[in-house]
C-alpha cells in the first residue's frame, strides 16, 4: 500500500481475488460437480482460461483507457457513444446491483444459519447489514478500502488454502479418474456456466486511477485470475475426491462446506462457512466500489442523469448510495436462483462486448485479436449454456433476465427522448 493514498499491487490484486472469490466457489461448486462429475476441475479449468483471456483484453484496454470507469470507458472509446454501448454500460451496472443483491442474499443466509436456524427478520436483517456496512467503509478513502480487502481476502484465502492442504490427504483419487468423467459436452457446459466464479477481476480496471502506477492494473489482472484459477481447481479436486458426487449435489448450496465435513469433521464445516461469511461480505466490499465509480463514469459520459456526476469529498457518493439502496431492496425482494441467472447473463454478456472492443482496436497486433476473438466466442458460448440450462431447470428466471436485458435499453430511450441527451463523443 502506498502512502499517498493510492492502491498498491497487493491492494489492487485483492479487490480481484475478493470480487472473484466472494460468491463463486460457494455458490457454483455444487452445481459444476452435478454436471462435469469426477472431471469438475477441468470444468473449472475451461472456465478459468476464458476469464485469463478476457483478463488479457482488459489489461490491454486499462493501460489505454485508464479510468474509474473502466468497461463503461472501454466500450465508449472503442465503439462510440450510441444507443447501444449506453444501453450495455447501463446493464453493467444493473449487473453490478444484481451482484451485489446475490452476495448479501449469500451473507444473510449463512449469518442466519449462525443465529440459530432460518429466521426470516434475522436473514433480512443480516441482507441488509451485509450491504450497509461495506457502504459505510465506501464512503471512507480509497487507501483504507484497499486495506481492509487485503486483510479480509488474506484471512478467507487462508481458511480455503488450509481446507486444500489438510483435505488432500483423505482424498480418493479413483473419484476423480476418467471413468468418474461426464460427457466432454456435459464438462464444457459445466466450464461454461460456472464462469460467474470468476465475476469480479473486471473490478480491477475500475481502480486504474487509484493505482500507484500504470503496471499494476496489469500484473493484479493476471495475478488474481491466475491465483484464483489454481485455487478452484484445487479446492474443486479435493471436494470431489472427498466425498460421493450424490453428497455433494444433494448439498448444493452449501457443497464445500459439506465437502469440508468428512476430513475436518463440524470444525471444518463451520470453518467453511465462516469463510462463506467473510467471501460474501469482501465481495460486496469490493463490487461497491467498483460500482460508485462506474455510475459517475456512465453520467460523465451523457448516458444517465448528471446528478450522478457529482462527487462528494472526491467520492462519488450519490452513485453509491442509488447502488446500494437497489441492491437492497432487490436482495431483500428476490429468491438466490433467479437473482444469481441475471447477474450471470448480464456479465457474460458485457464481458462478450469487451473482447470484440479489444479484438476491434486498430492498434492491436493480430496475436491479441485472435487471443480477443476466442475469448469473445467463449463468453458467447457460456451465456448460451447459462441460458439453455436456465430454460431446463428454471423457466421462469428467463422472464426475469429479460427485464434486465430490457430495462437498460429502455431507460436509454427514455432518456434520449426527454431531450438530455449530454453525450461526448470521442
Amino acid at each position: 500500500m502506498a502512502r499517498d493514498g493510492k492502491l498498491g499491487f497487493f491492494s489492487v490484486t485483492a479487490i480481484g481475488v475478493g470480487g472473484m472469490v466472494g460468491g463463486g466457489i460457494f455458490a457454483v461448486l455444487g452445481l459444476a460437480v452435478k454436471l462435469a462429475h469426477g472431471a469438475t476441475p477441468i470444468a473449472f479449468a475451461v472456465g478459468g482460461v476464458i476469464a485469463l483471456m478476457t483478463g488479457f483484453s482488459y489489461a490491454r484496454l486499462s493501460v489505454r483507457y485508464p479510468s474509474r470507469g473502466g468497461t463503461v470507458v472501454f466500450l465508449d472509446r472503442v465503439f462510440g457513444v450510441d444507443l447501444i454501448t449506453a444501453s450495455l454500460n447501463s446493464l453493467l451496472w444493473a449487473s453490478y446491483v444484481v451482484m451485489l443483491a446475490l452476495y448479501a442474499f449469500a451473507f444473510g443466509s449463512y449469518g442466519s444459519t449462525f443465529a440459530g436456524g432460518e429466521h426470516t427478520l434475522v436473514l433480512h436483517l443480516l441482507i441488509t447489514l451485509g450491504i450497509v456496512a461495506p457502504t459505510a467503509l465506501n464512503m471512507l478513502d480509497a487507501e483504507l478500502i484497499g486495506w481492509v480487502e487485503t486483510y479480509i481476502v488474506a484471512v478467507k484465502i487462508t481458511v480455503l488454502v488450509g481446507f486444500v492442504a489438510i483435505g488432500a490427504t483423505g482424498v480418493d483419487s479413483a473419484r476423480l479418474a476418467p471413468a468418474t468423467w461426464s460427457p466432454l459436452s456435459q464438462i464444457v457446459a459445466g466450464g461454461m456456466i460456472i464462469f460467474v466464479a470468476f465475476e469480479g477481476f473486471e473490478l480491477i480496471a475500475n481502480s486504474a486511477e487509484d493505482a500507484r502506477d500504470a503496471t499494476i492494473v496489469p500484473r493484479a489482472l493476471y495475478a488474481s485470475i491466475g491465483g484464483v484459477l489454481l485455487l478452484y481447481i484445487a479446492i474443486s479436486a479435493v471436494a470431489v475426491g472427498s466425498l460421493p458426487v450424490p453428497k455433494i449435489v444433494e448439498a448444493e448450496e452449501y457443497a464445500l462446506a459439506a465437502a469440508a465435513q468428512p476430513v475436518l469433521g463440524h470444525a471444518g464445516f463451520v470453518a467453511i462457512s465462516v469463510a462463506a461469511l467473510l467471501s460474501t461480505l469482501s465481495a460486496i466490499n469490493a463490487t461497491l466500489y467498483g460500482a460508485a465509480r462506474l455510475s459517475y463514469t456512465i453520467a460523465r459520459e451523457g448516458e444517465l442523469p448528471s446528478v450522478l456526476e457529482h462527487n462528494v469529498g472526491h467520492k462519488p457518493l450519490e452513485g453509491l448510495l442509488i447502488t446500494s439502496v437497489l441492491a437492497v431492496a432487490l436482495a431483500n425482494l428476490g429468491d438466490l436462483s433467479s437473482i444469481s441467472t441475471m447477474g450471470s447473463a448480464g456479465f457474460l454478456l458485457i464481458f462478450a462486448t469487451v473482447n470484440a472492443a479489444n479484438a476491434r482496436r486498430s492498434d492491436e497486433k493480430t496475436a491479441a485479436r485472435i487471443v480477443s476473438a476466442i475469448a469473445c466466442l467463449g463468453c458467447a458460448g457460456a451465456l448460451t449454456a447459462l441460458l439453455v440450462y436456465a430454460a431446463d431447470e428454471a423457466p421462469s428466471s428467463l422472464w426475469l433476465l429479460a427485464v434486465l436485458l430490457g430495462v437498460p435499453v429502455m431507460v436509454e430511450v427514455i432518456f434520449r427522448a426527454a431531450g438530455r441527451d449530454r453525450l461526448k463523443m470521442w
